[in-house]
Formats: structure tokens, sequence, C-alpha cells
């Protein structure tokens, strides 16, 4: 059994990136947040912390770190579920954090509000492709997932959310300049700029597979930003594939139009949540259901 107290002081160091700041967050002295970490320390027979400038967990230190914020997010479930509230309601210095991996536009068009209906627990976002982010919950580098893929992960349960749909947008003069009357063609497509989010992004190229039946596309810009795709969009840098709830009010106002009118992306999504932590995510799980309800299309 592990020292509840030396867990806490380790989980507070990794948390803060020091021991003073650990030893602020948990009213004590610094002295005792250091006793406490070499304690834990010598009765796993290794070092648990890098003291570096901020501090960083080695790798036994990360696998301890994250079963300390498991026990604390469990013991929160089952006080909540006995009717007992949480003991630290009132103090988020208490409050166990939730690992998760999460796609860049899921967070910027619908995620927010899921966590929002959250209380007591402190989010610690990986962001990943939805064809990637599983690898996260394989790995056990996190306790659930937003993902691409419909087959659970082991040792996981897994649920549909919906379809992220994209619209493959432009700028009304890039349209003009580089498809012109001949409108969107392959060997057009293959020489307009086109952006991309980073190297894992293949939504521009499933896009002319699906509509036009050819993979290649133009030269790229490399934009990792949700937001800014947009922009760069609406400032005539390329064509791309944007998510449509953050494109409706260009779409509506005329600073973006798509290349091919009724020819969407749609993405399907799944929740993937390790069982063992199931039953104290469920108020996580509702949350992330009813905010993607509002948003998503029905995985077709």
């Amino acid at each position: 059994m592990f020292d509840p107290a030396q867990l806490a002081a380790l989980s507070a160091v990794l948390r803060t990136g020091s021991f003073e700041r650990a030893a602020q967050m948990l009213h004590v002295t610094q002295s005792a947040i250091s006793q406490r970490v070499r304690q834990l320390e010598e009765q796993v027979g290794t070092s648990l912390v890098i003291r570096s400038q901020p501090c960083r967990a080695t790798d036994a230190g990360d696998r301890l770190f994250r079963h300390a914020e498991e026990v604390r997010l469990l013991e929160q479930g089952a006080r909540r579920d006995l009717g007992l509230g949480s003991k630290n309601e009132a103090e988020s210095d208490g409050w166990p954090t939730l690992r998760l991996a999460v796609n860049a536009d899921s967070l910027a068009t619908w995620f927010v509000p899921a966590m929002a209906r959250v209380d007591s627990v402190l989010f610690d976002l990986v962001i990943d492709d939805q064809d990637h982010s599983a690898e996260w919950l394989r790995r056990g580098d996190v306790r659930a997932a937003i993902s691409g893929s419909a087959k659970p992960v082991q040792g996981c349960d897994c649920r549909p959310l919906g379809a992220l749909r994209y619209l493959a947008t432009a700028s009304p003069a890039f349209v003009d300049h580089w498809f012109g009357a001949d409108g969107v063609a392959p060997r057009q497509i293959a020489r307009a700029p086109v952006i991309t989010f980073n190297a894992k992004d293949r939504l521009q190229t499933r896009w002319a597979e699906q509509v036009l039946n050819v993979s290649a596309t133009g030269p790229s810009h490399w934009l990792p930003s949700s937001h800014a795709f947009v922009d760069a969009a609406c400032a005539g840098l390329g064509w791309g594939m944007n998510p449509e709830p953050l494109a409706a009010a260009a779409l509506a106002d005329g600073r973006l139009r798509e290349l091919i009118a009724g020819q969407p992306l749609d993405v399907p999504l799944y929740w993937h949540v390790s069982r063992s932590v199931a039953g104290a995510l469920k108020p996580l799980t509702d949350a992330v259901v009813r905010a993607a309800g509002a948003v998503l299309h029905p995985i077709a």
C-alpha cells in the first residue's frame, strides 16, 4: 500500500512543476513535500521525479502519478454514489486530474461545454487526430478519448457520439482564381494550394477521393489551429476542410464558399472510456453525449 500523503505530494509536485508550489498547494512545508517524495522513492526503489525546472516525472513517477489520480477519481465517484458529496468540493487543490485525448476540432466546436458540466475535476487534455487518439488509451496514458474508431480499445467501453461535418471551403476570390469557369476538377485540385492541420490530417485527401475520385492535392500550408484554419481560408491562403460549426458564420456572410455545394465529409466520432473508471466518469460521459448531440450529425 502507498501512503496517501506521499502520493498527494508526488501528484502536487508533478502538477505544479516544483516542490515549492506543491507545498503551497497542500499547505505544508517544502521540506515535508521533499521528505514524502523521498520516502515514496525509497519504497519503490527508484527515482520518481526529475528535479529540473520544471520538475518532470520519470517513467516510474508518471505511472505512479496516474495511479494516484485514478485513486482520487474513484474515491470521488464512491462518495458521490453514497450521497456524501466531495470532501474537497470547495477546494480545487483536492480535485483529481483527468487526462483525456481529444481531437482539436471537437475541442473547438463542442467539447468545452461538456467539460463545463462536470464539477470537481481538473482536465489535462492531450490533443491528437481522431484517427490516432485511441493509441493514448492503448498505452494507458489517458482514461478516455474521442476517437474516429468504432472498435473498442481493449479494456474500454465505446459508444457512438455522432459525426462532425466538414465542408471543403475557400474564399470566393480563391475559388474564382484557381477553379474559374471550369469548376473544381481533378486537374485543378492537384494544383491549388491546400491548408493542412498537420502530417496526420487526411481530411482534404479523403474529400478529394470521395468527391473527385483522386488522391492528389496541391502544395500545402501547414496550420495546426482550428480557428486559424478558418481564418486562413477566409484570407485566401488555400482551401481546406473546415468543421461546419466553425465555418457557418463565414459561409453565411460570404467570406467562405463551398468548393462543391452539397458535398460534405462526415467524420464519425466515438467516446472510449477505460472500464476501470467508467463508473466514476459517468457524469463526464453523460455530459459528452449531451454536448455532442447538440452539434454532431447522426452517424450514417
